[in-house]
């Protein structure tokens, strides 16, 4: 069986090879998704891309690196972030970055992270930068009901890409064991 690009280079030990096989793919997927942000004139470029491009070419073996872990851990990052916002009232006030951070701030950011952990936690579905994209949302930073399907149509685009360019490479996401 023909083994893929990233686990010769892997086996070989070849560190520079590795590198920039990551490197690449990570740079070739954001510059996507930026572009069509460009082109929409929409947040399709986002702080917790990076760690998920980063986790599907750095670490493609990893359960966290999953296209279902990363689809499952946004949405749920972006539904507890949409929660925490309106449910502290934060929706119609500047974000924390702009405004300043407030007591409904912190309280909307630290529940939002907890509520993602405990789903993510729950349903056997690591996906750290889900952390990032739920303290997005529940910050305010990203808040209007465009840029929130933005950064879905955006997680879904670089997961699909992450996802076909290492299956094209050869690379397959990690097995399924331990999920129910």
């Amino acid at each position: 069986m023909k083994q893929s690009l990233h686990a010769r280079l892997t086996e070989s030990g070849s560190r520079p090879g590795t590198a920039l096989y990551a490197a690449v793919l990570s740079l070739v997927v954001l510059a996507a998704s930026g572009a069509i942000g460009l082109a929409l004139h929409a947040p399709w470029l986002f702080p917790s891309l990076g760690p998920t491009v980063m986790l599907f070419f750095e670490s493609p073996q990893e359960q966290s690196s999953r296209p279902s872990n990363a689809l499952i851990g946004h949405g749920a990052g972006l539904l507890a972030g949409i929660a925490c916002l309106y449910g502290f009232g934060l929706q119609d006030v500047p974000s924390a970055p702009s405004g300043g951070l407030t007591p409904a701030h912190l309280m909307a950011g630290a529940l939002s992270v907890a509520l993602t952990t405990l789903v993510l936690t729950w349903a056997r579905r690591p996906h750290p930068p889900a952390g990032a994209t739920t303290l997005i949302v529940s910050l305010g930073i990203l808040s209007s009901p465009a840029q929130l399907l933005s950064m879905a149509g955006a997680i879904i685009f670089i997961t699909v890409l992450g996802w076909g360019l290492n299956a094209l490479l050869g690379t397959k996401p990690a097995p399924a064991h331990g999920q129910d």
